[in-house]
């Protein structure tokens, strides 16, 4: 993602008309990486984001909730020690470079006035976020970096901090028409336009070094070897009026294909004709926040899920598995019926069959043509002892159908509740919601607790609440265990249940208030239990609803799996807008 100086030098030049003067209330560390302060200011609040991703480093205000962890991190304790009740003088960047510092005026230990430096290099997978006094004395940082990991540069609490390795490139901010063209007219080896600009001039991404190549050649493929000075004195001149603009007020441009957000940038681009879809945001705080909220919380929620998926997976498999192996043995049962014919056939041919004898050949008296068949015998046992074992296999046989089908039952079941397991893991969103699949699991025995991290007790999540376009409150369960909440103890009999049809998904209740819902509930609440569901993607999803009172939780069953009667089907299509216009109330139920 083009997160380059100059678009850098917009976000700092937007974030500075709020921030000297602003007062930090609050700082929190919702992820390793990130750092969010609650700055307040005569203009109002504002949360200030800045985060040392490896991925995605950036800096900005959003307005996006973040669930922070139970306990926080060292880091995060240590900046709130230093720089809580402090007020910014003012967000820096050096020149053409991707870093910042927002200097602070707080006091020391001894209760002095004095000014700290809080850091943010954003530099790929060197991205760091670094505390250092007012003497440039590092206090700590998020990322140390000794001599065995770089012998250039070290970042360690009690060094002084030196700003990154220059890269050797020029200034483009400096750069005028004259010295541009001098550097054209030194190339003399074939070399693309763009990956000229990359390794000449610093502060500016691969996407806006092709949209200046072809601004100023055409093609960004443009070998500069072959054109002739005409042609790059008429490039230097506009790369020196583009170089210029950079020092204007940028345009925040967010770049979609298909819907789906795919990049941003500073200026409205040339280079991607029809084939992107650009639009312009009033501020940088904006399109981050549209940009990077949903991926970053789809990243983490995936990281975070990983081992419970990847376990819950491997079960799944070994189930599956194992039911194959079942529903074989179950159908090699089917034959049993033959193992008594011939135990029959055995015994009544007993005189015939000597000690030690490998086949019988006899009248097979259960067909109708009397046709000869052989029979493989056993030479280690007596003809007595070889009729006796095909009659003591057609009772195993016998035996292992009625047990088979009992176990097929419950690995069906089983399975079933693993892939909801799955789909749960799918649509978590917060860390209480693994917190609540993962306690889940532990109950059930699929995971073990080790002990070895000793974990800080949450409240339970609650299910999520929609109020329909007619005013009745709509449930949603988050997970199983919700799910059993939900219909079993938290609904009334007169209440509305409804689930997808054989589809793994929430269970969704209309607290009807001994009401009949009209239709557009109804609907609304199907649209719902389909978008929370494994059919979330498909159409003309089939729900099932009837009243809570024919719902029923069969003994021993697994957590969220219920029978229900008396039902009727209507067929939905899930739509995403509907949960936000639907807007969880908040509201206590009467």
């Amino acid at each position: 993602m083009p997160f380059d100086a100059v678009l850098l030098s917009g976000v700092v030049r937007e974030l500075n008309e709020f921030l000297p003067g602003a007062r930090i209330d609050k700082l929190q560390q919702p992820t390793r990486d990130t750092v969010l302060l609650s700055v307040r200011s005569r203009q109002g609040s504002r949360k200030l984001l800045m985060s040392a991703s490896c991925n995605h480093p950036r800096i900005h205000f959003t307005a996006a909730s973040y669930e922070n962890p139970p306990q926080p991190p060292m880091f995060c304790m240590l900046l709130r020690k230093h720089l809580t009740g402090g007020r910014i003088v003012g967000l820096t960047q050096p020149p053409m470079e991707r870093a910042v510092d927002l200097c602070v005026e707080c006091t020391d230990e001894l209760g002095l006035p004095a000014q700290k430096h809080l850091i943010l290099e954003l530099m790929g997978r060197n991205s760091n976020l670094i505390l250092t006094g007012e003497d440039g004395r590092i206090i700590d940082c998020l990322r140390r970096v000794d001599g065995e990991m770089s012998e250039r540069r070290q970042v360690l609490p009690g060094l002084f901090y030196r700003e990154p390795p220059k890269q050797g490139k020029k200034d483009p901010l400096q750069a005028g028409v004259e010295g541009i063209y001098e550097d054209l007219c030194a190339v003399r080896e074939p070399k693309t336009m763009d990956a000229w600009l990359l390794d000449t001039y610093g502060g500016i991404s691969p996407l806006i070094a092709r949209e200046l190549a072809l601004l100023c050649a055409g093609d960004s493929e443009t070998d500069i070897a072959a054109m002739d000075t005409g042609r790059r004195a008429q490039a230097a001149a506009v790369l020196a009026r583009e170089f210029a603009s950079f020092r204007q007020p940028l345009t925040p441009v967010l770049l979609r294909k298909g819907g789906a957000a795919r990049d941003f940038t500073f200026r409205r681009l040339l280079q991607y004709g029809s084939y992107m879809e650009q639009t312009e945001f009033p501020d940088f705080s904006a399109l981050l926040d549209e940009f990077y909220t949903g991926r970053d919380r789809d990243e983490r929620m995936r990281q975070r899920a990983a081992s419970m998926h990847k376990t819950v997976t491997n079960l799944y498999g070994r189930v599956s598995r194992k039911l194959e192996a079942q529903q074989r043995e179950l159908a090699a049962t089917r034959d049993r019926e033959r193992l008594r014919q011939l135990g029959d056939i055995v015994t009544a041919n007993l005189h015939r069959i000597s000690r030690g004898q490998a086949r019988l050949t006899a009248e097979d008296f259960y067909d109708p043509e009397m046709k000869q068949i052989t029979i493989d015998l056993n030479v280690a046992l007596s003809p007595q002892q070889n009729a006796a074992k095909f009659y003591k296999d057609y009772n195993k046989a016998k035996n292992a159908e009625k047990f088979l089908t009992c176990q097929l039952a419950q690995g069906q079941a089983e399975k079933t509740y693993l892939a909801s397991i799955l789909d749960e893991l799918a649509r978590a969103e917060t860390e209480r919601d693994l917190s609540d699949i993962r306690a889940e699991l532990l109950e059930g025995g699929y995971l073990r607790d080790t002990g070895r991290q000793k974990r800080m007790k949450t409240p339970p999540s609650r299910p999520m609440e929609f109020r329909s376009s007619d005013g009745y409150v709509i449930y949603v369960g988050r997970n199983n265990r919700q799910n059993d909440f939900l219909t079993c103890k938290a609904a009334y009999k007169s209440d509305l249940w409804l689930h997808t049809q054989k589809i793994h998904g929430s269970h969704v209740i209309i607290a009807c208030g001994g009401r009949t819902p009209p239709d557009t509930t109804v609907t609304e609440a199907a649209m719902l239990a389909a978008y929370y569901s494994q059919a979330r993607q498909s159409q003309n999803v089939a729900v099932d609803y009837c009243p809570v009172r024919q719902v029923k939780k069969p003994g021993g069953a697994k957590p969220g799996m219920v029978v229900y009667e008396n039902y009727t089907t209507c067929w939905v299509t899930p739509d995403p807008a509907l949960p936000e216009k639907l807007k969880p109330t908040g509201e206590e139920r009467p």
